[in-house]
């Protein structure tokens, strides 16, 4: 089939022919005609198939007709991340060539008047994250009365990751007659059900089984017994000895991850960049600039590179953490082997990833391939605690034999403790009318000082100052009380 058969407008048409596409994907032949009739649209396939272009194709003949009012977009594109909203601000510049239309970018990290003025002029489609979004409309700077068509993109993971509630208030700010597409490349039920109040009677493109993986990527694991120096000299020993690797994508589960594997990746030579979450915008970009040029062979990532990047020529995928979410996986390893391309991806598992590889095989329904023998991780945690015990012990002997002088010799604390204490001086018992006890020597500057008794009356005495012999007193308390007047 041709992309001419599915009913397109003949500037599209055109924009497409100059991309060099002469044939739609699978999900494209779905989901352009269900569109272009103005239908809800439900559509899973795998990463690396030509969703985007999917909506983009048939939303830019759709607005062929009419025009922007300021402050007012015809059509809404949700996207989690920044990323992909420029991603998609890109596809439609390539596919818009021949037509007079606005796009605006709403994201963070880029000034709040440049994206102002965007919307004053009028919009016709609007790329924007949730949060970006709904503070534009919290300073009254846009109106989401006019928008015809919403699109959700990567949805199970807008719904999943915490956009629930800011997706339901956006939807109630839409009027109610609106299209909505809805696409990603894995739909479990839980979140499927969620996505029934927002489509109306959808059409469900379904062109792979859900969460599967392309036949053309190439897996396999490799066991590391530790998780720090060992890991990173696995994962260089996979990169050196890594078939035909033009360039790669290596992912970690957390931030801090990604730095430390970085600085690790530099110091041994290797041409690497890192991207992360918590990156200005600029850096991002140009972080991402770099490595679709070829500047960069080697980018350390966290998650958001993995939904729907599209950087078609990443020959490897380095999965340094095992995710911890089994979707994930599918989303990782789909930056490679993209538009039919081969591809190639090796995962780093540990002893406490075993319940999470578990989960990914049977998400996708295949046991992966080991790089040579499967480790027990089990027999070698047990011999690695008996190699430290042994250690341990080894150690206590020689230090014992060099150095027998210094172990006879006992500690100065038992030293402290089996030290007789000094006993209290006491009377005899034959000295009956004696009533004074041995006295104490007392420094000279506290020789002035009343000292305490044994008797009763030297108890009750409230004259004389209760203190310690030896204790620094100071000399307004030694003064003697003044009498009190008489009445």
């Amino acid at each position: 089939m041709a992309f001419d058969t599915l009913g397109l407008s003949e500037k599209v048409l055109a924009a497409v022919e100059a991309a060099g596409y002469k044939e739609p994907t699978a999900i494209q032949e779905g989901a352009i005609p269900q569109v272009l009739e103005r239908r809800d649209v439900l559509g899973i396939a795998q990463t690396g198939t030509g969703k985007t272009a999917s909506f983009t194709l048939p939303m830019l003949t759709l607005l062929e007709k009419g025009r922007a009012r300021a402050r007012m977009p015809r059509t809404l594109i949700l996207e989690p991340t920044r990323e992909l909203a420029a991603q998609v601000q890109e596809n439609f510049e390539k596919y818009g060539t021949n037509h007079k239309l606005n796009v605006a970018l709403l994201i963070g990290g880029v000034s709040f008047s440049e994206q102002d003025k965007k919307l004053d002029r009028g919009t016709d489609v609007l790329i924007a994250t949730p949060g970006r979004l709904l503070d534009h409309f919290e300073r009254g700077k846009l109106l989401l009365q006019g928008v015809e068509i919403l699109v959700i993109d990567e949805a199970d993971r807008m719904l999943d990751m915490g956009f629930i509630p800011d997706i339901e208030r956006i939807c109630k700010l839409i009027p109610f007659t609106r299209q909505t597409l809805f696409f990603s490349a894995t739909m479990p039920p839980e979140i499927q059900r969620l996505t029934e109040a927002f489509l109306q009677n959808p059409a469900r493109i379904e062109v792979a089984p859900t969460s599967s993986t392309a036949e053309n990527v190439t897996q396999k694991l490799k066991g590391c017994i530790s998780k720090d120096f060992e890991k990173r000299a696995a994962l260089r020993e996979l990169l050196e000895g890594a078939e035909d690797l033009n360039n790669a994508i290596v992912f970690c589960n957390r931030k801090r991850d990604v730095t430390t594997l970085f600085r690790s990746l530099e110091r041994h030579e290797y041409n690497v960049g890192a991207l992360h979450g918590d990156m200005d915008q600029r850096t991002r970009m140009m972080m991402l600039d770099n490595f679709r040029k070829g500047n960069i062979k080697l980018l350390v990532a966290s998650d958001v590179a993995a939904r729907g990047l599209d950087i078609p020529e990443v020959s490897h995928v380095f999965n340094y953490d095992v995710p911890s979410n089994a979707e994930d996986y599918v989303h990782r390893i789909g930056r490679t082997g993209r538009a039919g391309r081969s591809g190639a991806a090796f995962t780093l598992v540990t002893a406490e990833d075993q319940k999470y590889l578990s989960a990914i095989e049977t998400l996708i329904k295949m046991d992966i391939e080991w790089i040579g023998e499967p480790i027990d991780f089990e027999a070698a945690a047990l011999e690695r605690k008996a190699k430290r015990k042994g250690g341990g012990r080894a150690t206590a002997k020689s230090s014992g034999s060099s150095n027998d002088n210094e172990a006879e010799k006992p500690k100065p604390a038992s030293r402290r403790r089996s030290q007789p204490k000094p006993q209290p001086a006491t009377t005899s018992a034959s000295d009956n009318n004696s009533e004074k006890v041995e006295e104490t020597p007392v420094p000279q500057n506290v020789s002035n000082m009343p000292r305490h008794t044994s008797n009763k009356k030297a108890k009750t005495d409230k004259s004389e100052p209760a203190f310690s012999p030896g204790v620094h007193i100071p000399a307004f308390l030694l003064r003697e009380p003044r009498p009190k007047k008489a009445s």
